[in-house]
Order: C-alpha cells, then structure tokens, then sequence
C-alpha cells in the first residue's frame, strides 16, 4: 500500500479528517519554514547559529509543528524566520 492510498483511506474516517485538517495552521507554518530554509539553502545546524541555538533545538522546532503537541513561540519562530533572512506576518481571517 502507498503512502497516498494509506492517506487516503485514514482521511476518509471523519474523525481523522477532523484531527487532520485542526493541524493545518502547523502544516502550513511548517512547510513555509522549510521553503525559506531551502531557499536561504541553509541546513539546521547554520540556523542554529544564526538564532543562537543548537541544531537538535532546530529539529525539534521543525518536528514539533508536524507532531502537534508543542506550538513554539512567536519569538522562537520570529527568530527562525531572521536566520533565514525573512520577516513574519500574521493574519485573523474571519470564517
């Protein structure tokens, strides 16, 4: 079975797709945070010492937002986002 068809079959539970789709905001951040890593073509261990840190620090911050049972703070991701050379922006969107 792919990773796709197994996808697929778990989003189909609606309790899945509830859990799945609450995790979207960390989703997002997440892969924004990565594009700029790879855009600054920088490797964890180079953020780290932009931001003042180790490199395990970095992973966890990056795993973390995938996992959903830690959300980082503003400061920790304002300072991720200087070390790749970016600045945040926060938006309230009315549903």
């Amino acid at each position: 079975m792919t990773h796709e068809i197994l996808k697929a079959k778990a989003l189909s539970s609606p309790d899945v797709r509830a859990e799945y789709d609450a995790l979207e905001p960390e989703f997002a951040l997440l892969r924004e945070m990565l594009s700029a890593r790879e855009k600054a073509g920088l490797s964890q261990a180079e953020i780290a010492i932009r931001m003042g840190t180790k490199a395990p620090a970095v992973t966890r911050l990056e795993s973390s937002l995938t996992s959903g049972k830690h959300s980082p703070s503003l400061a920790t991701i304002k300072k991720y986002a200087e070390a790749v050379d970016c600045h945040i922006e926060i938006k309230l969107i009315h549903n």
